[in-house]
């Protein structure tokens, strides 16, 4: 486990009356990707505001490398690159003249950073063509590379693959990758693809209701939720007639939701009865699948 870049301690957050954020908590440690997921209203944006001292905190901190939002802005927000909704680009410029005018707001960044920069989110032969030709996804990678030009150390996405096909939310995968893996960046996503988040993610932040519910490391999602499938049983009629709650799956299979402890007692059963088992195996959850667990199955934004 690296170095733990953002904290976030017990927010809460009221508009008036209306409490929107309740004691949420999390961490987000060097080199972590983080899918902060949830219902629509849950509080997803509101937290990246707070996170990024958009708004006001009504009662909690937030500590990026070891600063405090509030009281220390400056020191707290000179490492931190962001896109929320869609990144802030000269449409009429080129994809290096976006980067140069950027540049300008730090000191440290340099052509060979900038080079480096476009290397790396693949837009070499492109860089010097106006952004109003560029796809959609070229944008959003020269969003990013707008965003990681200052070397930070956390890098906040609002869904950053919204709009994407296929080919550009490969890339934006392979990128973010490289990114926690490469530039140690710790990264957390707001996102309503689940499917995509399930394949390059290593945790999961889970908020209903401003409340967070669940925070867990993807494959501990996985292994709490898994369930277990006997195949090639030898005959399925007698499993109908002993077992009431298997889910059939075809005349030699079929498959029950309990946890991996409960698996040796369905084998005695199983073979008391004469059943022969030819094989088990673990059918692993979809991150997907395990949010509508968790929430009772609320529309994703």
């Amino acid at each position: 486990m690296g170095n733990l870049i953002l904290k976030c301690e017990n927010l809460n957050k009221k508009f008036g009356k209306k409490q929107i954020l309740k004691n949420v908590s999390l961490d987000v440690y060097e080199g972590d990707i983080l899918g902060f997921i949830g219902p629509n209203g849950a509080g997803k944006t509101t937290t990246i505001k707070l996170i990024l001292g958009l708004q006001n905190i009504t009662k909690g901190k937030v500590l990026i490398n070891g600063f405090d939002i509030e009281k220390q802005f400056t020191k707290a927000i000179r490492k931190v690159g962001a896109i929320v909704e869609n990144p802030d680009l000269y449409m009429y410029l080129s994809g290096y003249e976006n980067l140069k005018l950027v540049s300008n707001m730090y000191k440290e960044v340099t052509k060979e950073r900038i080079d480096e920069v476009v290397k790396l989110v693949k837009l070499e032969n492109r860089i010097n063509d106006k952004v109003s030709k560029y796809s959609l996804g070229m944008r959003q990678r020269l969003g990013i590379a707008q965003a990681i030009l200052h070397k930070p150390s956390l890098l906040i996405l609002d869904e950053p693959t919204n709009g994407l096909d296929p080919e550009g939310i490969k890339e934006m995968r392979e990128l973010l990758l490289k990114l926690a893996k490469k530039e140690k960046m710790a990264i957390l996503i707001s996102s309503h693809n689940l499917a995509e988040l399930d394949t390059f993610c290593n945790k999961v932040c889970i908020i209903k209701s401003g409340e967070i519910i669940e925070t867990s490391h993807i494959e501990d999602i996985r292994k709490e939720h898994n369930h277990f499938r006997i195949f090639e049983v030898n005959d399925i009629e007698k499993v109908k007639k002993i077992i009431k709650n298997a889910q059939i799956l075809d005349e030699n299979s079929f498959k029950m939701d309990i946890r991996k402890e409960e698996v040796p007692e369905l084998v005695v059963k199983l073979v008391e009865n004469e059943i022969s088992i030819y094989q088990i195996k673990e059918e692993e959850i979809s991150l997907e699948q395990a949010f509508f667990e968790k929430t009772g199955g609320n529309i994703i934004e």
